[in-house]
């Protein structure tokens, strides 16, 4: 079967062509067109630019110590926090990779193929890898992977949502013709309907690909590509990976010996003293008024601009003393309309972001549409709640208990009290929040970074899907969604999310007040260490410099 680049891959001359024109960041284009199956190098060639040099160079050998909360591991394709992959990262690996530049490079794939209208997709393995057993890493293991991620039916699987063209909507499961093994390094998919998001879909902290006959547990018999294996694991304490002399690793890094993370819980005050008594040597994000404590022991900063985000939603269908208040738009609406979202990003985090919109589709997406402020009106928001009937109704507004989350939901009980809103204010323990997040009647969470606008549209509003936490469900929205992802040119794209975006701020359906900036500090001396858009570390880059 030829391997030849497709027709959609000549998208990326018309991109590199805007970039020129000013009319698109230099992000955005790289993650346009490596998407598609252009490789990084020739992607940064379309710019006139020579690829990105190798980092500064690590040695073999030592110990790194992380701060990052240690939390329950579970079946990878139900992970609904990055902390998770991050650990198993060591060990279990991914078909592809985001970077920091915005880039989409290979990983277990060598490469991929689309073809002109996204219908079907070519993936070509790299050749020469094994699992840590000695067993050869093939099609078939990959072919297993995706049909696993298909299956609807399966509590707590985000993965379904990203896979909806290989489901067969009846059965829940991969079509019968979806997934082809052509060889023992080809597989190819067909597609019910066209997705440009597939490939970006791979690099989430979902996707991590396990062997034939796991068994749902990463620490069960934990066998992987990768070059680490666990040593320990102790939920909120720490875990700890060793390298795995006995595996001939397939890639180039992989400089540590061991890698311990510590768990600190979720006070940043508490990990900040870490850092100063030498405990440890790199944290999972560093917050707030933290990060110039950090700066001023010495520590070495790194930034990344982001679409991570802060929600304050409702569920739609929760049901609270035989009601469902949040079923109305009418007070979804007057709650959106009594918050002021710059005085959340000021009050919140510090002003170290940007003011987003209630729609979930950031300006550094390509297919971001421009739209007018939302409305923020507090006496229109009490008569608007008044005329839905439920001025009297208590709202029970739900956080973390944490720094930025915290103070953010503070700041959105104050201006609702202020708009003559009845709050109640609950602030639980992490650990708790996160067996539940998505029940909640009405919390606040945060959201992680993706390429694409319509990949987070899919995971957080389409009806039914698993990480749909405010209930919410429009068969237009739907519709138009579907519409959208089989659209890869990204400025004919945006005139579909121009309505999308304006659905969700109609309906009420979040209240968002910010783009995050995020930051990371390391002790000096560390290779390959800086943050991610996505909070990703990328275990096999770090290390000490040489």
């Amino acid at each position: 079967m030829p391997n030849a680049p497709k027709p959609v891959h000549f998208a990326a001359i018309s991109y590199a062509k805007e970039v020129a024109c000013g009319t698109l960041s230099r992000r955005e284009f790289l993650t346009r067109a490596t998407s598609l199956g252009v490789g990084v190098a020739a992607a940064y060639g379309l710019l006139g630019l020579p690829a990105p040099a190798r980092a500064a160079t690590a040695r073999a050998g030592g110990t790194l110590r992380i701060q990052q909360e240690v939390m329950a591991l579970k079946d990878p394709r139900t992970y609904d926090w990055p902390q998770m992959s991050n650990v198993t990262r060591g060990w279990l690996e991914y078909l592809v990779e985001y970077n920091r530049d915005g880039t989409i490079a290979p990983m277990l794939l060598e490469s991929w193929n689309i073809n002109a209208d996204a219908t079907e997709y070519v993936l070509n393995l790299r050749k020469g890898v094994s699992w840590n057993d000695g067993t050869p890493f093939t099609a078939q293991d990959v072919a297993f992977n995706i049909v696993r991620w298909c299956e609807k039916g399966v509590e707590g699987n985000s993965m379904a949502s990203r896979m909806t063209p290989l489901i067969d909507p009846e059965s829940g499961t991969a079509r019968e013709d979806a997934i082809a093994v052509v060889d023992e390094h080809t597989v190819r998919l067909r597609l019910a309907a066209p997705d440009i998001t597939l490939i970006a879909g791979f690099s989430d902290y979902p996707a991590a690909i396990v062997p034939q006959g796991f068994t749902g547990d990463p620490l069960e018999n934990p066998i992987g590509t990768g070059p680490y294996l666990p040593a320990d694991y102790q939920v909120g304490v720490r875990a700890v990976l060793e390298k795995n002399t006995g595996h001939a690793w397939w890639g180039q890094g992989a400089y540590l010996d061991r890698i311990e993370f510590l768990d600190y819980g979720s006070d940043m005050a508490t990990a900040v003293s870490a850092a100063d008594a030498g405990e440890v040597d790199m944290l999972y994000e560093s917050l707030g008024e933290f990060i110039e404590v950090l700066d001023a022991i010495g520590w070495e900063r790194s930034q990344t601009v982001t679409a991570a985000t802060v929600l304050t939603r409702t569920h739609q269908p929760a049901r609270i003393d035989g009601q469902t208040p949040y079923a109305d738009a009418r007070v979804r609406r007057a709650l959106a309309m009594a918050v002021d979202n710059a005085v959340c990003l000021e009050l919140g985090y510090a002003g170290r972001g940007h003011v987003a919109e209630n729609h979930h589709v950031c300006p550094i997406h390509p297919e971001y549409a421009e739209m007018p402020a939302p409305t923020f009106d507090p006496t229109a928001a009490h008569a608007l709640m008044e005329d839905a009937g439920m001025l009297d109704f208590e709202h029970e507004l739900v956080s973390i208990d944490d720094t930025w989350r915290r103070a953010t939901t503070d700041a959105v009980a104050a201006q609702l009290r202020d708009a003559g809103f009845r709050v109640k204010r609950t602030i639980i323990p992490g650990a708790t929040f996160w067996n539940d997040w998505t029940k909640y009647p009405f919390s606040t969470t945060d959201w992680a970074h993706r390429p694409l606008g319509v990949q987070v549209l899919a995971l957080a509003y389409r009806s039914g899907e698993t990480w749909n936490e405010t209930g919410f469900s429009n068969a237009e929205f739907d519709k138009t969604l579907t519409r959208a992802m089989a659209i890869a040119d990204a400025d004919e794209r945006r005139i579909l999310m121009a309505r999308l975006q304006q659905i969700l701020r109609d309906e009420g359906v979040i209240i968002q007040p910010y783009w995050r900036s995020t930051y990371r500090h390391h002790v000096p001396g560390l290779v390959g260490a800086e943050q991610h858009p996505t909070f990703e570390m990328h275990l096999y880059k770090i290390g000490w410099a040489a």
